[in-house]
């Protein structure tokens, strides 16, 4: 990062570039809009625990964080390195590279983490919560390298690390009241930020709005609707293949109770019977049907046709085995679905990926192609003065919601002097009124972090 940018409001003009138009520049008195993003009606599931809603600074504080290296030990990866943006956040390598081997599970797509009443996280649900599991990547020796352990620094030091950097000073304290970094407040804004990607542009979301799901959709194909009626329909004599019993549309998340779906394989080699959860069936493929990489935990299905033809025929029982997979008569399910059925699921499935998330700018790296991001905190053109009947002048300039800043007067715009502070109001407005001033005399609103 380069130094913060705390740029000045005098009462001569200042000219500037549209921020949010600039690579590697964050207006922070511009926040892109994460707390109030719209979704459907029909999106009832929320995962968000009550001292955590969604802010758009903590976002904004979450985005950075998210795709900083320097969060890594050696600074060579980020959550981002694993949960790439064009690929639904989700890898498309079978075992991610970390800053000391390789991950032993897939790394999971995180579309509509959200939206799910399975408030745990990872394949093995080890996290009881989304903000528990976003600094465990970054304590893992293998991944991110700041375990305390193995000669790797601790957490802590990761801290020390952020604290030094002026712009985290800056976003924690537009985010949390005051700079101080904590391992809490990093996952309290990585969690908000995860929690905010949301897809719901999908066809599936445009049939949804205009029928419910037992109806046909208007702008579904036959193979779509028929699909989708598999889909939805449980197994027997409807010939149904139960797939909503465990990923229940509109969300299409995982239920909590799921056990393990008869995919046991490591990618290292071994059985492994632990994995139970998923990400959500949204995003599954890019638009047009492109890999965002493996599926299961081990990537060991290359495409959705592929994942069909596991549940159409699981082909072991083990101990952990989902009781919605086991035959009415015992052993694992066998569908016998025709290869016209499978494909009517698969052209289903192709239905629940949207295309904003894929490029919409606010998910996006917030770095430029060097590494290098600036925080906007004062903008260059925002400054309005007003001449009031009394004699006075009054300054106002749009800043960066609840921080801080310094009001200063100077004479030769060298030194400069502290009349007092004033903290930035919900709108993000600094205002001050002083006595209209002679040639000589300048003032500025400025921030130190």
């Amino acid at each position: 990062m380069k130094t913060t940018r705390t740029l000045l409001t005098l009462f001569f003009a200042l000219s500037g570039a549209n921020a949010l138009a600039q690579d590697g520049v964050v207006d922070l008195t511009k926040l892109r809009n994460y707390a109030n993003q719209p979704r459907p009606a029909y999106i009832t599931r929320d995962n968000t625990p009550g001292n955590n809603a969604i802010t758009d600074a903590g976002a904004t504080l979450g985005r950075i964080l998210f795709y900083d290296k320097r969060l890594s030990r050696n600074s060579t990866v980020s959550c981002s390195s694993c949960h790439e943006q064009s690929r639904g956040f989700g890898d498309d390598a079978t075992a991610s590279l970390g800053v000391n081997g390789s991950t032993g599970r897939h790394s999971m797509r995180l579309i509509n983490s959200r939206f799910s009443n399975e408030s745990k996280f990872f394949w093995d649900e080890r996290a009881a919560s989304l903000e528990i599991q976003t600094t465990q990547p970054i304590k893992d020796h293998v991944e991110m390298g700041f375990s305390g352990t193995s000669g790797d620094p601790a957490f802590a030091d990761l801290v020390t690390r952020l604290t030094a950097i002026p712009e985290y000073r800056v976003l924690f304290a537009m985010t949390f009241g005051n700079s101080t970094i904590t391992e809490t407040r990093v996952q309290q804004s990585l969690a908000q930020f995860v929690r905010s990607i949301q897809s719901f542009d999908s066809k599936y979301d445009t049939g949804r709005a205009l029928a419910n799901d037992n109806q046909p959709f208007p702008n579904f194909t036959a193979a779509e609707n028929a699909g989708k009626a598999l889909f939805l329909n449980p197994p027997g004599p409807g010939g149904g293949a139960g797939c909503a019993g465990c990923h229940a549309p509109p969300e299409f998340a995982i239920d909590p109770n799921t056990r393990n779906n008869g995919v046991i394989g490591v990618i290292a080699g071994g059985t492994d019977l632990t994995n139970t959860r998923s990400p959500s069936l949204r995003d599954s493929v890019g638009p047009g049907g492109q890999s965002n990489g493996g599926l299961m935990h081990d990537a060991s299905k290359a495409t959705l046709a592929d994942v069909i033809n596991h549940y159409n025929a699981i082909p072991a029982d083990n101990a952990n085995l989902d009781n919605r997979l086991r035959r009415p008569g015992g052993g694992p399910q066998n569908l016998n679905l025709t290869q016209t059925q499978k494909n009517n699921l698969v052209a289903f499935l192709l239905t629940l990926t949207g295309a904003n998330v894929y490029t919409d700018e606010k998910w996006a790296t917030p770095f430029n192609t060097q590494g290098e991001l600036e925080l906007i905190i004062l903008p260059e053109s925002a400054t309005t003065l007003t001449k009031n009947s009394n004699g006075t002048v009054t300054i106002r300039c749009t800043a960066a919601k609840d921080l801080t800043y310094r009001f200063e007067t100077s004479s030769n715009l060298n030194q400069w002097s502290l009349i007092t502070t004033v903290t930035a109001d919900a709108n993000g407005l600094i205002e001050r009124t002083v006595t209209a001033p002679n040639p000589n005399q300048f003032f500025r609103f400025t921030y130190t972090p």
